[in-house]
């Protein structure tokens, strides 16, 4: 059941599609997220911060890349939503994107799931 807006801000690189229901924010996130994404990350965070959820999910399944800047943009996107009391999600990470998860050992900090 979908009972808000769907938005779209894309991009060269990464782009991110939000969906708000009742169980959550879901940011699909596509592409390659790299630190040239940095703004794109700010204005994820800001939407995510203006909803209401008390969960906000990343959903990772068409993220194709990403590096270790963008490892960095999840812990502060981790860090911007905990602090409004809300909790962010990683959720569907395959190929490069969940190593990079794993090695970066992203689940001991943020929830990850498949």
């Amino acid at each position: 059941m979908d009972n808000g807006p769907v938005r779209w801000n894309g991009g060269h690189d990464m782009e991110y599609r939000i969906d708000s229901a009742e169980q959550g924010l879901s940011a699909y996130i596509t592409g390659r997220l790299t630190f040239n994404d940095h703004a794109k990350i700010r204005s994820l965070i800001a939407e995510a911060l203006a909803g209401v959820s008390n969960t906000v999910c990343f959903d990772l399944d068409e993220l194709q890349f990403i590096d270790s800047a963008a490892v960095g943009m999840l812990l502060i996107a981790h860090e911007e939503l905990n602090k409004s009391g809300r909790r962010l999600v990683l959720r569907n990470a395959t190929g490069q994107v969940k190593r990079v998860i794993t090695v970066a050992q992203l689940s001991k900090v943020i929830t990850v799931e498949e």
